[in-house]
């Protein structure tokens, strides 16, 4: 006979099982939650906003879903409020409804609260950066749209990532950002606290508190827009468009160097000897033989790819290592009043915390942002094709943005990132080839997006 508690947990594993699929930052949203084993368990208090409302409970879960471990932040109220209905994960039976308690104001205003007042509770540490000040009264909103983690905004003053996929140690995001915020680098949104607690006897990550952009605008949603006016208007060159966004692509190149430097400062760096070189080539051919294996329209351009990688294996010229943010794309940065902020230096999440943290060239941040004007310049075109006038516009708009890109670079870094031609060309090549499997597997129409820019950089 199984015992109480054996049966509360096996009826939280069947609830979560059928509502893990339906979240955003669930990754195997494809197939249904298989194997769910509990690794930690915390019930907190939380405080009620005014004696007469009900003080919900948080369930604290870190769980293993196949192989993967997530955290879950879930209220358990005796009677759950109508505005909290979307938020439903099942009924509890005598126990009380559990929820998404992300979605609870209540309970995330008391997250605000024990960060402001560097709390501990049921081993969970609760910090706060020095000097920062951390009001608790604005009401939460869950963001929409993001994947891998859950974002809850504070009126106009604060936003709390939650991460959900967890790995032992501490975030790079929090690492390199409260770096860059001590350093006083007006291009990153200052950290305000953060949560962590063990976990396989690393203190690691769960959450990061950042000062919330106000009216900041999403960089790819302005270059689309840019690129919009330039397809709407039939004989004008990309710099006569009223939306042209050269200048801000030179101010974002110059922002971007300045974080570099700034990174270079704080954080440990390195040079490259002729191994270490050798080793990043290695791993660039790596991926691009996997990648030819399983798409065959790459593979008419791999040995052309290949000796790029083999020409950066050979190459004695010193290249400095630092730590970069490593997936850096006009989806990772914000135009606000003040200029260019760059968020989100996590890296790739679920993998492990010295794979993200690895010294790296700046070239490859470079590299990814030049492979975003190129995506940005043909995604309005991706099933569209056969428009041989706008396939030109979108060049010709690719062109203008990532050479103002490069010359802002160079204004704030003292040199061009184009000058390192070889290093750049060999890290835009491994992107665009880890882009092919991606299109390839999730928008088989598009591969010929990052097939022609292949072609592109291996003509020049």
């Amino acid at each position: 006979m199984t015992s109480d508690a054996e049966g509360a947990t096996a009826q939280l594993a069947d609830l979560l099982r059928e509502w893990l699929p339906k979240q955003r930052w669930f990754a195997g949203k494809d197939r249904a939650a298989g194997s769910i084993r509990l690794v930690a368990r915390r019930e907190l208090s939380v405080s009620p906003i005014s004696p007469d409302d009900a003080s919900p409970k948080l369930l604290h879960l870190i769980v293993d879903i196949d192989g993967a471990v997530y955290q879950l932040l879930l209220g358990v109220r005796d009677e759950l409020p109508a505005q909290l209905d979307h938020a439903v994960v099942g009924d509890l039976g005598g126990a009380g409804v559990l929820y998404d308690a992300t979605q609870d104001h209540v309970v995330m205003r008391q997250l605000l609260m024990w960060i402001r007042d560097d709390a501990q509770a049921e081993g969970i540490a609760f910090r706060h950066e020095p000097g920062a000040e951390i009001g608790v009264e604005a009401p939460s909103l869950v963001l929409g749209g993001e994947q891998s983690n859950t974002s809850v905004v504070f009126g106009e003053q604060a936003i709390l990532k939650v991460f959900r996929i967890l790995v032992p140690g501490t975030n790079p995001d929090l690492e390199v950002t409260r770096a860059l915020t001590e350093a006083g680098n007006p291009h990153v949104a200052a950290v305000q606290g953060w949560i962590e607690a063990p976990l396989d006897g690393a203190p690691t990550t769960l959450g990061l508190l950042q000062a919330f952009l106000r009216n900041g605008s999403d960089g790819w949603a302005l270059a689309l827009t840019s690129v919009r006016d330039l397809f709407a208007e039939g004989d004008l060159h990309a710099g006569e468009v009223g939306g042209d966004f050269a200048a801000e692509s030179e101010r974002l190149g110059m922002a971007t160097a300045d974080v570099h430097l700034a990174m270079a400062q704080a954080l440990p760096t390195a040079v490259a000897d002729a191994n270490a070189l050798s080793e990043i080539a290695a791993s660039m051919r790596a991926r691009l033989d996997a990648a030819a294996s399983s798409v065959p329209s790459l593979q008419p351009h791999a040995a052309a790819i290949s000796e790029v990688f083999d020409s950066l294996a050979t190459s004695d010229e010193p290249v400095t290592l630092q730590r970069v943010h490593g997936d850096y794309h006009l989806g990772q940065v914000m135009r606000t009043e003040t200029g260019w902020v760059l968020l989100d230096f996590e890296g790739e999440p679920g993998a492990p915390i010295e794979e993200r943290a690895a010294l790296s060239s700046p070239l490859r941040d470079v590299a990814g942002m030049l492979r975003s004007f190129d995506y940005a310049s043909r995604y309005l075109l991706a099933d569209h094709p056969g428009a041989p006038q706008l396939e030109y516009r979108a060049t010709e708009w690719a062109e203008r943005n990532r050479d103002a890109f490069c010359v802002g670079y160079a204004k704030a870094a003292g040199r061009d990132p184009r000058e390192d031609e070889l290093l750049l060309r060999a890290f835009e090549l491994d992107k665009a080839v880890y882009e092919v499997v991606y299109e390839a597997r999730n928008r088989p129409g598009w591969v010929r997006i990052p097939l022609g820019s292949i072609e592109r950089l291996l003509a020049a």
